[in-house]
Order: structure tokens, then sequence, then C-alpha cells
């Protein structure tokens, strides 16, 4: 299973790119691809239009939502990093994949880097 981050889902609509190319490797091998519920609502956020946010539901069916494990592993994410400030979706975007078993497909590595000792591993 491979989960993608905010940056790769919006890279991965972009026809020619290279997470495009990526995530449809991905899904042409059977791999699962998915999204968790605080990627889909950072999606959702910015300027996206409705063809596009279709397109997306199509691809990658409803998001992963959070349950007890996953908040409280995001939590403990938080805790150990210090407590940074607008650190938080990152915890939960990682805390979610940790927690599915599945690698996370990121266009900004250096921000999810430090969750590796925790489990995480980044889709390369």
């Amino acid at each position: 299973m491979i989960h993608l981050d905010t940056s790769f889902l919006i890279r991965a609509l972009v026809s020619g790119a290279p997470q495009e190319k990526r995530l449809l490797g991905w899904l042409d091998a059977g791999d699962a691809v998915a999204v968790c519920s605080p990627v889909w609502a950072e999606f959702l956020c910015g300027p996206v239009s409705d063809d596009v946010a279709e397109l997306a539901r199509t691809l990658l069916g409803p998001p992963v939502s959070l349950g007890r494990a996953e908040a409280e592993r995001a939590a403990a994410l938080f805790n150990a990093g210090g407590r940074r400030r607008g650190s938080l979706i990152d915890c939960l975007i990682a805390a979610t994949a940790i927690e599915a078993g599945a690698r996370l497909a990121t266009t900004n590595a250096r921000d999810f880097e430090r969750f590796r000792s925790a489990g995480l591993d980044l889709a390369s």
C-alpha cells in the first residue's frame, strides 16, 4: 500500500509530471494507493477544480479515516518531535501511513525524514 501526501497528490494530477508517471505506474502494477483524511482536506483547501477533485476521487477512492490508533500515534510523534508549531498535520499523515503499514509518497521528504525512526517508510 502507498499513501500519498498532499504535495505528491497535487503534482500527480498534473499531466506529464514525474509524480503522475509514478502514480500511474503503481496503479498499473496493482498497488493499492490512498490518501488519509488530513491529506484529502488539505487537497480540497487548495485551488482545485471540481473535475480534478473528481479525478482524484475516482483514482483513490475514499480517504483513509483517522481512528484512535492514528490519533495516538500522531500525538506521540508530535510530542517526540518537540511539539513544533505547524507540524501536527505531518504527524497525522505519517501516523496514518505507519498504522496502515503503507509507504508514504511525498515531494517533501525532508518534512517526513524525522518519522523514519518511528517506522515510516518513504516511497522511493
